[in-house]
């Protein structure tokens, strides 16, 4: 943060500049590394056996997946395309300590063994690029027992959302203000044998100004299982960062289909934002998620998009891309960047007026109605 310590002030409301000016930016999913449903279903049956099993599995797939040397390959994306913001969705943070979880009273693992963010970061440093985050919201945190190259140890994953922007821009051309890290109040809860255990997600937002034209930036990770859940959440996001007078840019893991099938695609949509794929790729099906878990497919399995940038207000879609999706994008030992490919959009900041829309969820009252089907 203290890269940014001269580039916040407190943005108000205000009349635009006559002149359009332009923004990039990018959205890119960093994948944990490995599919967690397994060790879900492992804690959910109480057997500790299992429970070492599928947490040993798990681990080892993210040390195979090799986040390090995939960061180099988005560094390489990042270089490309220059955009003035970033919004990262799991942004993992794994760490391991005593093995001591399946104990009453247990010391929170805390040796750090892979910061996503930071190894992000030093990637773009190593590419003569300046990136700092700029908030960090911290979601689920889970930690059990597994098997790692020094033996039995609890092995803890924290998910987190991020924002990095540019540390090389004067500050008439990129100047932040009000970062802040959001959770949603309504999420899915596992059921399991020691207690309900909240699978908490969120978002990060700040305010920017760029060459004189304010923005509000809004980086986000809807629930990945269930469909109301993610319906709720988007209804959040309307009713909260995004109600603003500012113009809007929302973009991330919403894990919501936009080929007809999901209710909190077609809300957002009808909700006054708009799909600056769609805006600027009409007909295209630009997909976003499907590569296999180890990320070593020879060619890419991507058959749905379910990654987007929303804008609304003063701000449009210029142009849009597709990053990290293409077999020359791999890394130099077969992996792809991320399961998610990235999106860069370049938008237009114009005098627009800004009509904040309701977003119309649909009412749940349980948290858990279908946690079955992920735990069968």
């Amino acid at each position: 943060m203290s890269h940014f310590s001269n580039r916040f002030e407190n943005l108000e409301p205000r009349t635009l500049l006559s002149a359009v000016k332009d923004v990039t930016v990018m959205s890119q999913n960093l994948y944990f590394g490995a599919d967690l449903t397994p060790a879900i279903q492992a804690l959910a049956s109480g057997d500790g056996a299992a429970i070492v099993g599928a947490v040993s599995a798990t681990y080892a797939k993210v040390v195979a997946t090799n986040f390090p040397e995939r960061a180099k390959a988005i560094a390489n994306e990042v270089a490309a395309a220059g955009p003035d913001l970033i919004g990262l969705q799991e942004a993992a943070l794994w760490r391991t300590g005593p093995a001591d979880s399946l104990i009453g009273g247990h010391a929170p693992a805390t040796n750090v063994q892979y910061d996503f963010v930071q190894i992000l970061v030093d990637a773009l440093a190593a590419h003569g690029l300046h990136y700092a985050p700029v908030v960090i919201s911290e979601n689920f945190d889970a930690e059990a027992p597994g098997f790692t190259s020094a033996g039995l140890q609890d092995i803890r994953i924290t998910d987190r959302e991020a924002i990095l922007a540019r540390t090389d821009l004067k500050t008439s051309e990129l100047k932040l203000s009000d970062p802040l890290a959001g959770h949603f109040a309504f999420n899915a809860v596992l059921p399991l044998p020691s207690g309900p255990f909240t699978i908490q997600r969120g978002y990060a937002q700040v305010d920017a100004k760029v060459r004189g034209k304010s923005f509000r930036f809004i980086s986000a990770h809807l629930d990945s299982d269930f469909e109301p859940v993610r319906q709720v959440q988007a209804g959040e996001l309307l009713a909260g960062p995004a109600q603003t007078n500012l113009p809007v840019v929302l973009l991330g893991d919403f894990n919501a289909p936009a080929d007809g099938t999901s209710p909190t695609y077609t809300g957002l949509v009808a909700a006054g934002l708009t799909d600056s794929w769609t805006a600027t790729h009409a007909g295209a099906n630009g997909f976003t998620w499907g590569q296999n878990e180890l990320l070593n497919n020879p060619v890419s399995t991507a058959d749905q998009r379910i990654d987007f940038v929303f804008t609304r207000g003063g701000i449009s879609p210029l142009s849009m891309d597709i990053v990290g999706d293409t077999v020359a994008d791999k890394t130099p030992s077969g992996l792809w960047p991320s399961d998610h490919a990235g999106l860069v959009a370049t938008l237009v900041l114009s005098n627009k007026p800004v009509t904040p829309a309701p977003f119309c969820a649909v009412s749940i009252t349980r948290h858990d109605h279908t946690l079955a089907d992920l735990l069968a």
